[in-house]
């Protein structure tokens, strides 16, 4: 996406502090001539350009960007990260440390330049907390400048307005996923500012969704068919629109809806109970994006063409995401995402000079990944529906398409040129193996599996490796939204509000015809009848096709507790597989147990100092 560069943004400094009262009343941009600001298009475009800037990349958001997978996911063995202290019940030591993508660097820069392709800019950008800070004030700093946009046109002022909104209403909702209810601030503070911490996630939430409204009506189809949108052309992908602000819209409204934030930390948490007003108010807004999808806006990527989702695209400097694309954050330089891309695959075999891996759990894997008829491993084992498919001493067969397009397991083929010598052309993933970690290091796998959804491959399906180097003509990265997450969204918000087989009025699809839509895509049958129709089962299946739909996308950790359930033995444990080469026996091992009570590990803490700026401002439970 092309930045607007105008000579006012170049002011922009320091960010000062990491106190909200800082943030809000002292930010550098006081000394920018408000006027000057708006007087025009371009001017108003470009100030509103640095938010898009400040939206943070999970994938490459950090000095540790490897280490994004927060949840059950993914283990790695590096004591300073923040998957690390979340491991072990330490939240507050992710406002200490500097590596993760929720804080900040220390020695953090700030200013437009930062979103620029060089590696020391994208990873000394604002982490989550302070980049949202700072959107939520560049937000309101253009609504409140609306009077002053005298000279752009009312298609103009509509469209600056319309992101304005949408950012104000995103930025609320980063720090709400982590820090929980927050106060929803619509003014430029100056002088004393007090804002109460609302007494629910849902007062804020709902205040959001107005921002949302309102963007819907202001925001474009699509930037290239409009008057503004013909500067910048062909460029105009990471732009927000109608799409995208429905998308976010339902999100708001799903998560709100969710148990955590409907029980409101209160004991006696049940994860099967939703808020069912907001969850129908959620179905309206994503019905708004799949009205859109019908009309070719958007499309489901076919089995054939979900590379391009990930990583394969037509140019190396094209982003991926292919009829799916929503919403993805800017930047990022080359290295960085492909650093990323490897991010799940030995270094021995990629050859990415500074990356480590991710490594998946076992238990991640063996609760979601199932089985090629459609079954979870639990279900195919109990016997209730069919002959059982899973042989415990053969667990790499006969298993969902997913499991072998996404994960590298024990003898798969790596490659087979010449050039490749002969023990690297498999993959050595047992206990001991070449491609195993033996504890001491963070490169070979520590679970005995890799991960391989952002991994090029070449056409004829051999993976990039150091002797069949392709990775430099594709740039991943992980997408804040697709049309996959829509549909994932949709179903459980629908099945709250409606159950599995009712449409609602708006749009002419049930929730267990969304499953089943993913799932026909992946080539595995619809969701069973009998499954179909036991409530909370059915609910399970939502659950399990969105871990793995959306595996190894940074999204589990908020999922996990949204649901309420992080804190149950079985999100507790990571474990990996042991197994000897001869496959003679294998084992789950557990590498940490998880350190998670509720509701005290469901909310990151507030640094102390944000607590103590005034009266009225409590502290996340527990802490």
């Amino acid at each position: 996406m092309k930045n607007y560069k105008i000579k006012i943004l170049i002011v922009l400094g320091l960010i000062m502090s990491f106190s909200c009262e800082d943030y809000l009343d002292k930010a550098p941009e006081s000394i920018i001539d408000q006027e000057v600001a708006f007087s025009t298009f371009d001017n108003a475009q470009g100030f509103v350009e640095e938010m898009y800037a400040l939206v943070v990349d999970y994938g490459t958001g950090a000095h540790t960007f490897q280490d994004y997978l927060y949840g059950d996911d993914a283990y790695g063995n590096r004591t300073w990260k923040g998957s690390y202290q979340i491991d072990n019940g330490d939240l507050a030591g992710l406002n200490r440390a500097n590596y993760s993508y929720l804080t900040s660097w220390s020695n953090s820069t700030y200013g437009t330049s930062n979103a620029s392709t060089t590696q020391n800019n994208i990873s000394r950008r604002p982490g989550l907390w302070d980049g949202s800070l700072r959107g939520i004030r560049n937000a309101n700093m253009v609504l409140a400048s609306e009077d002053l946009m005298v000279n752009l046109s009312q298609e103009e002022k509509n469209i600056i307005l319309g992101q304005a909104y949408f950012f104000r209403a995103f930025f609320h909702n980063e720090i709400m996923k982590f820090w929980g209810r927050f106060p929803y601030i619509k003014e430029v503070a100056s002088g004393e500012f007090t804002p109460p911490r609302p007494a629910t996630y849902k007062e804020c939430a709902l205040e959001a969704n107005e921002d949302y409204k309102k963007a819907i009506a202001l925001l474009p189809v699509d930037w290239d068919n409009e008057s503004y949108g013909q500067k910048t052309l062909g460029e105009n992908r990471g732009r927000l629109t109608k799409g995208t602000a429905y998308a976010f819209q339902g999100k708001n409204l799903l998560f709100a809806a969710s148990p955590l934030m409907h029980f409101n930390n209160q004991p006696g948490i049940d994860t099967y109970t939703y808020d069912t007003e907001l969850a129908n108010m959620a179905v309206e807004a994503f019905a708004g994006i799949l009205k859109l999808k019908d009309q070719g806006r958007y499309a489901l990527a076919s089995w054939a063409n979900y590379d391009e989702v990930f990583w394969k695209t037509p140019t190396p400097t094209a982003w991926p995401g292919s009829t799916e694309f929503i919403f993805a954050a800017t930047g990022g330089d080359k290295t960085t995402l492909q650093r990323f891309m490897t991010a799940g695959v030995d270094r021995a075999i990629h050859g990415q000079s500074g990356s480590e891996i991710v490594s998946p759990t076992h238990n991640f894997i063996y609760n979601n990944f199932g089985m090629a008829n459609g079954l979870s491993i639990e279900d195919d084992l109990s016997g209730q529906y069919g002959p059982t498919t899973y042989n415990p001493l053969r667990p790499f067969e006969n298993r969902d398409p997913r499991f072998y397009r996404w994960l590298i397991v024990d003898r798969d083929v790596i490659g087979t040129k010449a050039t490749i010598p002969a023990n690297r052309r498999t993959a050595k993933l047992y206990t001991g193996g070449l491609n195993r970690s033996t504890g001491s290091d963070n490169q070979p796998s520590t679970t005995g599996y890799m991960h391989k959804k952002f991994y090029p491959r070449s056409d004829d399906g051999e993976l990039h490796s150091i002797w069949n180097n392709i990775i430099s003509q594709y740039v991943g990265m992980r997408l804040h939204m697709r049309l996959t997450d829509v549909y994932l969204m949709y179903a459980e918000a629908l099945h709250v509000a409606k159950g599995a087989t009712t449409a609602p009025a708006s749009y002419p699809l049930t929730a267990e015809g969304a499953i089943n839509a993913l799932r026909s895509r992946a080539g595995i049958p619809n969701v069973l009848p009998s499954i179909v129709s036991n409530s909370n089962k059915f609910m399970d299946e939502i659950r399990r096709e969105r871990s793995v739909e959306l595996s190894y996308e940074a999204h589990r950790w908020v999922d996990i507790r949204r649901w309420g359930v992080a804190h149950e033995e079985k999100y507790r444990r990571k474990t990996s597989l042991e197994f000897p080469q001869d496959w003679s026996s294998f084992s789950d091992n557990l590498l940490v147990e998880r350190v998670c009570e509720y509701p005290k590990h469901y909310w990151i803490p507030f640094e102390a100092k944000q607590t103590r700026i005034y009266e009225g401002f409590p502290q996340n439970p527990g802490w």
